[in-house]
């Protein structure tokens, strides 16, 4: 049984699916998420069984760099996130040191007070 990768190229409304690491199986689906079966089914008519399949869409350059851009965005995005979560469970940290209510933090950090309570309880 063997690994392959399939390379799915976009031809109108269909992707056209190559399989290098098995000569001649070539065929089509109509959706990526359909990739996998399709390929098994044309290695089973070759009589060829596979394992793992790789499915590599091929894009225009210009696809690859807004994906590029997207992924960059996202990693971004995920980052300030991450440090959004570690200054607000700072602040609350600090104002609950400070003797503050749970509804005097919510209004000072724009949460709500359920919110406050359930951060705080992971700080404990």
């Amino acid at each position: 049984m063997m690994d392959v990768t399939a390379i799915a190229t976009r031809t109108g409304k269909w992707w056209a699916i190559e399989v290098p690491q098995i000569p001649g199986l070539y065929t089509q689906a109509k959706h990526l998420n359909q990739v996998e079966d399709m390929v098994r089914d044309a290695a089973s008519a070759m009589g060829r069984d596979i394992g793992v399949i790789t499915v590599t869409p091929r894009l225009t350059a210009d696809d690859e760099a807004l994906l590029h851009e997207l992924n960059d965005a996202r990693a971004a995005a995920a980052a300030s996130q991450e440090k959004a979560s570690s200054l607000t469970r700072t602040a609350i940290g600090k104002f609950r040191a400070q003797g503050l209510t749970l509804r005097d933090v919510s209004a000072i950090i724009g949460l709500t007070p359920q919110r406050v309570s359930a951060i705080a309880a992971t700080m404990r």
